[in-house]
């Protein structure tokens, strides 16, 4: 019994020395397809012991089964680790695929274990079977399982980055698939890894529909990768660009100017036209659509609309062509009535108003222009917007015709009497005239006595009295006033007139009463940096210098406040009155001070006059009273001296 146990343990012993190196190859040896394995599987069976059908012989211990020797041992070794590839965590290998389920793929590497990935990596392998070689990346040796590690969407994306530097370092063309539409552009799976088809990179020209584009297979060309983050940009514009490239150059080579071609409307802005002429872009400027004016290119053509184009000019190396569309018709001019002449009537609509006049469109591509100065008899030019509008339908007068120029120029006020014809025996000089306020500028005022009669009234013509810095003190726009007609130039259609000779000049009184030296009262309203202005009597303002505004306390006089006034200078010519407060109170100071000094004077000549006669009255004196005498002399010429 004890024999029969220690077999067993050997038995055991042996079995676990076989199945520690892997127990997979006693297994699956009827999986393995290679003649090389199978030879050697069949020599380690040869050597291994065999589980017999009926009962254990025992006695098979005696023959020395399970017993190697350390040569022999070594060479069943690496006889089985032969069998195997060397792996490295981390690289990309080819594996076989042994067996699908509902869950994982089965994948033979030629390792010591197969190796499952997830059925959902092979998704875009619909047909996928055994026997398929697919590329995996090692991801682990062995897991805490004792597993084979792969990823097949790893072993994708790693091959997918390289074929993508490849390609850009290269400059290669890559296929990949659209699979959907983003924001500014469309996402494109390339071997796996999404790329940013940016819409303006799609085609040579405007796409206005990208989701066209979205499902199908297409060739693009790397532009850009961002490695930290992992994003790629692709074009496809590039490939076509490369291709009408060539084409461009055989294009412009056989142009011609005045060749007229065939072309399609690219896209519209608002300058002019791009016209696709089969490889190559030509401008066809908004100047160059039609003979007639257009604000807008759509207001005549529309995308994708195929046209005649005539070539007016090229450049070879920019491959820029400058087309024409109205060239292929007859210019207007030519159709023009030959009768018409200067002071001819036209009718017409404006289709163009601009600050210095607008254009009256008399037939389709044939304007005049209606200077603002022709608009109306006034010499008070003012906006073309106040007579006329676009799309007004009038009629004018051609006052110049140069058929070889294609110019005319048309008046309107011509159709009207002038006002200024006979003018001087409905305004002669020095009438009354009504008017009304149109303009003011900083020197006068522009008024009109009827329409196409205007005349000026200067700033000093407004007011006998008030010092106006400005009209706007004085009037304002749209108000009548009352004129006097100065001057009349006809020739040069000039009328001078004033306002303030209404009235008698009221400087002539005022020099009677504001006569120099006279003193008035009167109310400060404004405070300036070089003096006052004051409001004296009858509406007249005197200047009252800084040096002349000090009070008597030393303070100076402020806005409102009433005091009187001396009158300084009187200027009638200038209209100019300066006036002085402090004089005032200045020369009162100075008639006390002579006051003062012909009192002391007075008392002076007395005090000498009493001397003298007591100095006449006595005939002898003492030497005590000649020194009494002597100090009431010195008093008395003391108090002269002082009042001196």
């Amino acid at each position: 019994m004890a024999k029969k146990q220690e077999a067993e343990k050997e038995l055991a012993a042996k079995n676990a020395e076989l199945q520690g190196a892997d127990t997979k190859v006693v297994k699956d040896t009827e999986k393995i397809e290679s003649e090389a394995d199978s030879k050697l599987i069949d020599e380690i069976k040869s050597n291994t012991w065999i589980t017999p059908q009926g009962d254990f012989d025992w006695e098979l211990d005696e023959k020395a089964f399970g017993n190697y020797s350390e040569a022999e041992r070594n060479k069943l070794e690496e006889q089985y680790a032969g069998t195997f590839n060397q792996i490295n965590q981390g690289e990309i290998i080819e594996g076989i695929v042994v067996s699908i389920n509902n869950k994982d793929v089965v994948l033979n590497v030629g390792f010591k274990s197969d190796g499952l990935v997830a059925l959902s990596e092979f998704r875009d392998l619909p047909d996928l079977k055994v026997g398929d070689a697919v590329d995996v990346f090692v991801e682990s040796q062995e897991d805490a399982n004792g597993q084979l590690v792969l990823s097949r969407k790893r072993a994708k994306t790693q091959k997918s980055w390289e074929a993508i530097n490849d390609a850009l370092e290269n400059d290669a063309i890559i296929d990949g698939f659209v699979k959907s539409r983003t924001k500014g552009g469309l996402i494109v799976d390339i071997r796996g890894v999404e790329a940013f088809l940016p819409g303006s990179q799609i085609d040579i020209k405007p796409i206005r529909d990208y989701d066209i584009y979205v499902g199908k297979t297409m060739e693009f060309k790397v532009v850009k990768i961002n490695h930290e983050f992992k994003n790629v940009v692709v074009s496809h514009k590039v490939l076509i660009e490369d291709d009408l490239e060539n084409q461009k150059s055989e294009i412009v080579a056989k142009l011609e100017k005045g060749q007229v071609l065939e072309g399609t409307v690219k896209n519209i802005t608002d300058f002019g036209v791009f016209i696709d002429l089969g490889g190559v872009d030509g401008l066809l400027h908004i100047t160059d659509i039609s003979w007639g004016r257009i604000e807008h290119p759509k207001e005549v053509l529309a995308l994708d609309q195929t046209i005649n184009v005539v070539v007016l000019d090229f450049d070879d190396e920019k491959k820029r062509i400058a087309l024409g569309l109205k060239q292929l018709s007859e210019h207007p001019w030519e159709s023009l009535d030959t009768e018409l002449a200067v002071g001819s009537k036209v009718k017409g609509k404006i289709v163009t108003v601009a600050d210095y006049g607008a254009f009256l469109e008399i037939i389709p591509g044939v304007e005049g222009l209606i200077h603002v100065s022709e608009m109306s008899w006034s010499q008070n030019l003012r906006s073309p917007q106040e007579f006329l509008k676009v799309g007004d339908e009038i009629e004018a007068e051609i006052l110049t015709l140069d058929r070889d120029e294609r110019k005319m120029s048309l008046g309107i006020k011509q159709l009207t009497p002038d006002p200024w014809k006979n003018i001087t025996e409905r305004y002669p000089v020095g009438s009354k005239q009504s008017a009304i306020v149109k303009n003011m500028t900083n020197f006068g005022v522009f008024v009109e006595l009827e329409d196409g009669i205007d005349g000026l009234i200067h700033i000093s013509d407004l007011s006998w009295s008030k010092k106006i810095n400005h009209p706007n003190e004085f009037t304002k726009v749209g108000e009548k006033l009352e004129v006097v007609v100065l001057e009349l130039d006809e020739e040069n259609r000039k009328l001078s007139l004033g306002h303030k000779q209404l009235e008698e000049n009221p400087w002539d009184t005022f020099e009677t009463i504001f006569t120099e030296g006279s003193v008035h009262e009167g109310t400060v309203i404004k405070v300036g940096d070089k003096g006052d202005i004051v409001a004296l009597q009858y509406g007249v303002e005197g200047f009252c210098p800084n040096k002349h505004s000090v009070k008597e306390d030393g303070s100076a006089l402020k806005v409102d406040e009433v005091t009187e006034f001396k009158i300084i200078e009187f200027n009638k010519e200038n209209k100019r009155l300066v006036i002085s407060h402090s004089r005032i109170w200045e020369d009162q100071k100075a008639e006390a001070r002579i006051e003062e000094f012909n009192a002391r004077k007075k008392e002076a000549k007395a005090a000498n006059s009493a001397v003298k006669k007591v100095k006449d009255s006595v005939e002898k004196s003492t030497l005590g009273d000649l020194d009494v005498l002597a100090q009431l002399k010195e008093q008395m010429e003391g108090d002269e001296k002082k009042s001196k």
